[in-house]
């Protein structure tokens, strides 16, 4: 009877062991599947939240630049005590060298471009883009004027966006600056395409200056926007 008793209970045991086995199985081959279909998912928004955080980056440093480069280009005063200090092609060509340093890896030269206004007023006392110089092979043109625009009245209202346009006080000048540039994605350029990341920035003259003219430099070609 004892044997019989120790038979049936070795056969439960041996019963709920081989159930636990095959639940084991089960499970793991569920987790094989889920995992196959899981694992091309989160591949997909890893590379999403890197593609995205390089558009973040490029927005940051485009902007970053533009704000540089109008504060550079306010700071230009060469001259003497005996004279206004004036602005030179070789000066504006600095500031367009710093620029693209601050670019690196951006390939701002080939995919962008950097617009610089001067923002004067004219002799009607009203607004006026007295000259322009560019940096970069990207074939934009600027949003908010061209050189001469405003060059006689006070129609013209300004640079920057309608009813929120930049002006230059009376007897100084403001260094506009415009950057557009074509992002080109990492991975899903497919997908997205390219993106055009625009920027602005402004900054008053820190110092009286001679507004006449960009006076020439000896061996230095002027950074044109023709």
């Amino acid at each position: 009877m004892q044997m019989s008793q120790m038979l049936r209970a070795f056969a439960l045991r041996k019963a709920r062991l081989a159930r636990r086995f095959r639940l084991l199985r089960d499970k793991r081959a569920t987790v094989m599947i889920e995992m196959a279909f899981c694992i091309p998912l989160m591949v997909l928004l890893g590379f999403g939240g890197l593609e995205m955080a390089s558009l973040t980056l490029a927005n940051t440093r485009i902007s970053q630049i533009g704000l540089s480069t109008a504060d550079n280009a306010s700071r230009i005063a060469v001259g003497s005590n005996l004279s206004l200090p004036r602005v030179r092609e070789i000066d504006i060509n600095e500031v367009f060298t710093g620029a693209e340093r601050q670019a690196e890896g951006l390939d701002l030269g080939t995919r962008g471009r950097i617009i610089l206004s001067s923002l004067e007023r004219n002799d009607d006392d009203g607004q006026w883009i007295h000259w322009q110089r560019c940096y970069g092979d990207l074939d934009v043109e600027s949003s908010f004027g061209d050189a001469g625009d405003g060059a006689t009245g006070t129609d013209f209202p300004g640079m920057g966006p309608e009813g929120a346009e930049v002006t230059a006080p009376p007897g100084s000048a403001v260094m506009f600056v415009e950057i557009v540039y074509e992002y080109e994605p990492l991975l899903y350029e497919q997908w997205l395409g390219e993106r055009t990341i625009r920027s602005t920035a402004a900054f008053n003259i820190r110092e009286g200056r001679d507004l006449s003219q960009v006076y020439s430099s000896p061996g230095v070609t002027p950074s044109t926007c023709s």
